[in-house]
């Protein structure tokens, strides 16, 4: 069975030879493992024989990148998103805002007349060589893009974000469906340029770890309706969704379904999200991808990671809907031999014969 094949069984409930995996590392978990053994030259996913290659286009407001302040420890960037931010140059960590391009309506109106779709947000010539590759190797092929709430934290701030959705959510919806539609117009103009995607993935954070950002009413209100729209067009065209969403979202979960998500990750264990409960309550209805805690990778004594792989995928496995990843990247601490125990361990427990 290829990649693609025990992919799209496992996202469509039905029992494939295996249990799909794919897992994605820190870019400093990345140079860790270069230093362990990793080729220089070689990408992680073809290393472990991940069953997903993942693709994607500029879907930034498209500003010109610049750095505005550089040390040996940090960088601080405005950048294609009109975004501030500060990360470090050593650590994993998810930058730091310090400025945000929307803070009024004409801010934003400036922002809206850049998202408009056009070939120039796609690298044509590595595009193709991507998919060529993968296709010739029978994988999965997933387009990534950001959309909706996730997208608008990074324009207005959090709190903005947040307080836009009380105080002017006609607004706020207009930029969610905005940035939608410019996500489907990139996914459509690509697959009628022969880049034909087994699914799209959207990365769109609703949670933290004591629950969901907002609540279920006001996700179906500003956010569902967009998501919809744009997946039935996904499926019309032959491609399954699947939603990232960080933290505790088991309440927005029926909402996430009616809006046609075909499948939900990382499932963040520390955020309450147990994916075999969520098997016993979801998963009819529901492919589940995820849910196996990072934090044990890195333990000296590996009968903790292989009980958390085992006691999980041995429920969440059953009648196919489930596909292995971390629930969140993998950590720095973790090292290359115990990460490839962990793709070990995943592999053997993840046989369905």
């Amino acid at each position: 069975m290829t990649s693609q094949e025990r992919v799209k069984l496992a996202i469509e409930r039905r029992l494939p030879d295996r249990v799909p995996i794919f897992d994605q590392p820190w870019p400093e978990t990345l140079a860790r493992w270069r230093q362990e053994g990793l080729p220089e030259d070689m990408d992680v996913g073809e290393y472990f024989d991940f069953d997903i290659v993942q693709m994607t286009a500029d879907l930034s407001p498209r500003f010109e990148t610049v750095i505005l302040e550089e040390t040996d420890q940090y960088v601080i960037e405005r950048s294609a998103f009109g975004i501030v931010w500060k990360y470090l140059k050593h650590s994993p960590s998810t930058p730091q805002f310090l400025e945000h391009p929307v803070k009024s309506a004409k801010d934003w109106s400036a922002i809206r007349e850049r998202l408009q779709p056009n070939r120039g947000r796609v690298d044509w010539t590595e595009a193709r060589r991507v998919y060529s590759h993968a296709r010739e190797q029978g994988k999965y092929v997933a387009f990534v893009g950001f959309a909706g709430n996730s997208m608008l934290e990074g324009l207005l701030g959090m709190s903005a974000s947040l307080c836009q959705m009380v105080e002017n959510p006609a607004w706020y919806k207009e930029m969610v469906d905005a940035l939608s539609r410019l996500l489907k117009d990139m996914v459509i103009l690509m697959h009628e340029e022969g880049l034909r995607f087994d699914a799209v993935w959207l990365p769109n954070d609703m949670g933290y770890r004591n629950g969901p950002t907002f609540s279920p009413d006001t996700y179906a209100a500003l956010l569902a309706p967009s998501d919809a729209q744009r997946n039935a067009v996904f499926h019309e065209l032959g491609m399954q969704t699947i939603l990232h969403s960080d933290g505790d979202v088991r309440s927005l979960i029926p909402a996430i379904i009616e809006a046609g998500f075909d499948c939900l990750q990382p499932l963040e264990v520390k955020a309450g999200m147990d994916v075999r409960a969520l098997k016993r309550e979801f998963g009819d209805r529901l492919a589940l991808f995820g849910g196996i805690d990072a934090r044990l990778m890195s333990e000296a004594d590996p009968t903790r990671i292989e009980e958390e792989i085992r006691a999980k995928l041995s429920v969440a496995k059953q009648g196919g809907g489930y596909l292995y990843h971390s629930d969140h990247s993998v950590p720095v601490d973790v090292s290359l031999d115990q990460f490839r125990h962990v793709i070990q361990c995943a592999r053997e427990h993840g046989r369905y014969a």
